[in-house]
């Protein structure tokens, strides 16, 4: 415990106790310190099963002596700390008693200033449940008590009234049976349709049309069986895909956090538990693999793990590596043209796999030179969690021009080879693309100099109506040279 002694309370000064993970803070406190133990080392967790054998409170007590949670970056119920905040200005004693590790109890007192006094777990006992309350009793014959869970039945058959936080209809029903007089409510945030779409970026799945691309470029889109191992493909990408944009947001809470719109994401702001996104992720993946094991060729199915592997990787350490995160990013883009081809079984040409390496590398430093203007503004120096610099805006700035130039070169490079003869009869005509081409990369640019590109060029190309007209151009220049 961390307190000071605390006072005789008379009835007209119950403290009110509160509990911490899921009440006062959305999310659970231990499912974020295993997150952090896994990103900063997985064989980290192969230890921490070796400490569950010493006991519950043992191995928070372990877990957090090597994990520092940010206290005051964590996801709080706002409208119970207006309540609390009220209580505590009309002289109320509130105290904090949680299962969490007394370090991370003590952090979260200490940032809200608000506790009188802390229980936690020692090391020794684990708070939680009769525990707790035998604790408690034993400071205060008579207390009201906020809490979330069925874990907390014990406590509220015990406390003076009740606050409930965040429970479901089923629990709420159960504390009022208890007949502890008014029973005060705090509804959890209704997890809308939107909020999955969030989680599981599903306007993120367009990068993965990429997959028809070998057929379309083939002249084979009137073969529906080829579009359908096309679609295939497209659903496996995607489940993964999901996949891993789960496991990143749950491995950058903490940097997401300290972002002006990344903090908005579903784990981040605590819409959706941690142990949701545990649990989501690998079924994702399953499927996908299911997916592309049952209905594609093998050779796909090797190519979407080195996709997964690579994209684990980089959610893990590589997004960290200044320039080797981009092209990391750019190569990603491009196993999805290559992915297609093993799907398909439509061969693809290294002009097409050159041609979307300089244009997605081009794509992929007009993410970070977003980045790296909003730090520039802000007057930081460095974005958590990525490996550039304010000052770096300028040289990102050259890199990304160049690249998307390069691609351009490509293209007109491929216009003059001999393989353009055998899919287009009229390929003169294809030079056209090069100057819509290098109107789009252009205007592209100069936009994301002004800050007015989102930090995901993807995002921007989906509502920047400009692009769907260049699209159609290119789709009509293609048109006229077949």
């Amino acid at each position: 415990m961390s307190s000071a002694s605390p006072a005789t309370t008379s009835a007209s000064d119950v403290p009110l106790v509160v509990d911490l993970d899921g009440t006062l803070v959305r999310t659970d406190t231990l499912h974020e310190s295993l997150l952090v133990l896994l990103k900063r080392n997985p064989l980290l967790l192969v230890l921490a099963a070796l400490w569950m054998l010493k006991g519950k409170a043992a191995f928070k007590a372990e877990v957090g002596r090597r994990v520092k949670l940010d206290a005051a970056r964590l996801p709080y119920s706002e409208p119970l700390l207006a309540y609390l905040r009220e209580e505590k200005a009309r002289g109320r004693r509130l105290v904090l008693a949680t299962a969490a590790d007394q370090t991370i109890a003590d952090a979260v007192a200490a940032h809200l200033e608000l506790f009188s006094e802390v229980y936690a777990s020692d090391g020794t006992v684990n708070l939680s449940g009769a525990r707790k309350l035998a604790r408690l009793k034993q400071a205060h014959p008579e207390f009201d008590y906020a809490g979330d869970g069925e874990v907390d039945l014990a406590l509220w058959r015990e406390a003076r009234r009740a606050v409930v936080v965040h429970g479901s209809s089923g629990l709420e029903r159960k504390v009022r049976a208890l007949g502890r007089g008014e029973v005060r409510v705090f509804e959890a945030p209704r997890t809308s349709v939107r909020t999955w779409v969030k989680a599981l970026r599903v306007h993120q799945w367009a990068k993965n049309i990429l997959v028809f691309v070998p057929a379309l470029l083939a002249h084979k889109a009137q073969q529906f069986e080829l579009l359908m191992q096309a679609a295939l493909a497209f659903v496996a990408f995607s489940l993964c895909a999901s996949s891993v944009y789960i496991l990143n947001d749950l491995l950058d809470l903490d940097s997401d956090r300290q972002h002006p719109t990344k903090r908005k994401r579903p784990f981040a702001s605590g819409d959706l538990p941690v142990r949701v996104g545990a649990v989501l992720a690998p079924v994702l993946l399953v499927a996908g693999f299911t997916v592309a094991a049952l209905l594609l060729p093998l050779p796909f199915v090797g190519l979407l793990a080195t996709y997964y592997l690579a994209t684990f990787a980089y959610s893990l350490h590589l997004k960290q590596v200044m320039v080797l995160d981009v092209l990391v990013l750019a190569g990603l883009y491009t196993v999805r043209i290559f992915g297609g081809s093993l799907a398909t079984g439509v061969p693809t040409s290294s002009w097409l796999f050159t041609f979307s390496m300089f244009l997605f590398l081009s794509l992929a430093l007009v993410k970070r030179l977003s980045e790296v203007r909003r730090l520039r503004l802000a007057n930081e120096e460095a974005t958590p969690g990525r490996g550039y610099l304010a000052s770096d805006y300028e040289q990102l700035a050259s890199l990304g021009v160049a690249a998307g130039y390069i691609s351009v070169l490509v293209l007109a490079f491929y216009i003059t080879s001999k393989e353009v003869t055998v899919l287009y009869s009229n390929p003169e005509r294809l030079w056209m693309l090069c100057p819509v081409m290098l109107y789009w990369v252009s205007r592209v640019w100069l936009l994301a100099h002004r800050g007015l590109v989102n930090e995901d060029p993807l995002v921007f190309a989906l509502r920047d109506k400009v692009s769907y007209a260049v699209g159609l151009v290119a789709a009509l220049v293609l048109l006229v040279a077949t």
